[in-house]
């Protein structure tokens, strides 16, 4: 049985390398140098600061994680072997029971990490040129609509 809980300190090198398996996976308009470099900014920043949840099997191994700031989703990864299996579906719910609607930027030249979100009802509200640092990869940054009362 899988159970998703917050992270531990000694879950810090599992989910960096859970990180990057699931970036060499999906991100392949990243080169082995861009996801060498963000290697710091994963480690020191989004697993340090981040209020970061795992999923697990049942060996208690990750097999998925989020970093969430507020209400905004600054990361979602799955370790490929799992990839497809409702692993990201499961963490974005639990986001949602946690924060309500949410926001999460994601990378333009991802489409499936797109699709993966509008499937789930977020929209694509505006863009940026570059990413977070000033780097030429475009964001799309989308946003779950509040339901507004009648």
């Amino acid at each position: 049985m899988s159970t998703i809980r917050l992270s531990r300190s000694g879950d810090a090198g599992l989910l960096l390398s859970l990180w990057l398996r699931s970036v060499r996976a999906t991100h392949d308009f990243l080169s082995e140098a861009d996801i060498e470099a963000l290697i710091p900014a994963v480690r020191d920043g989004a697993l340090a600061q981040l209020e970061v949840w795992v999923l697990t099997g049942e060996d208690d191994e990750p097999i998925g994680f989020m970093g969430l700031d507020g209400a905004k989703l600054e990361a979602l990864f799955v370790d490929p072997s799992h990839a497809g299996m409702g692993v990201g579906s499961r963490l974005l719910a639990h986001a949602r029971m946690l924060k309500g609607a949410l926001t999460v930027d994601v990378n333009e030249q991802n489409p499936a990490a797109l699709a993966f979100y509008r499937a789930r009802g977020f929209v694509v509200v505006s863009r940026s040129e570059t990413d977070g640092e000033g780097r030429p990869f475009p964001l799309l940054h989308l946003a779950e609509p509040t339901s507004n009362p009648t």
